[in-house]
């Protein structure tokens, strides 16, 4: 029973996570660390560019949740906390770097449904260039209203 609500945990955690992408991305992002996420907005030149600085930011939580959950046994449901946001980043590393913005080589075309919607909502999001007027701040979810209205409609960014 325990290993079950561990996991549910887990599962918990990388849902809520989403929320916690959401808001940092609308309100640090592209808030008072636009300097960081500003390099994202723009043709990248090479493969790392600023804004690959959260990433090493938002595995310190991970990282910390994990390791206390290994070394105080009281402790140990910290370390679900911390597979579900490393789960997280997983995913998002995998969806939004490299199916989306295709910074690893792939042959891909979103026939999907889902993803064609997350692809569209990120395109639209990109749209604006500088920190305000954006939309769409998720990362692995958009709203319906962001799915194609074409099932033609071409959705990625490359």
């Amino acid at each position: 029973m325990e290993l079950f609500i561990n996991i549910l945990l887990m599962i918990a955690t990388f849902f809520l996570m989403e929320g916690v992408a959401w808001a940092t991305h609308k309100y640090v992002m592209h808030g008072f660390l636009w300097c960081w996420h500003e390099s994202h907005h723009r043709p990248r030149k090479g493969f790392f560019e600023k804004n690959d600085l959260f990433a090493v930011v938002f595995s310190i939580p991970s990282v910390a949740t994990i390791i206390a959950g290994f070394e105080f046994e009281n402790l140990a449901f910290l370390k679900w906390i911390g597979f579900g946001i490393l789960g997280y980043g997983i995913f998002y590393v995998l969806f939004h770097d490299i199916l989306v913005h295709r910074r690893v080589k792939i042959k891909f075309v979103a026939r999907n449904p889902y993803l064609r919607r997350m692809i569209r909502a990120h395109k639209i999001h990109h749209k604006h260039l500088g920190k305000k007027g954006a939309e769409a701040f998720g990362f692995l979810y958009a709203p319906p209203k962001y799915a194609p209205k074409d099932v033609n409609e071409k959705v990625e960014l490359e």
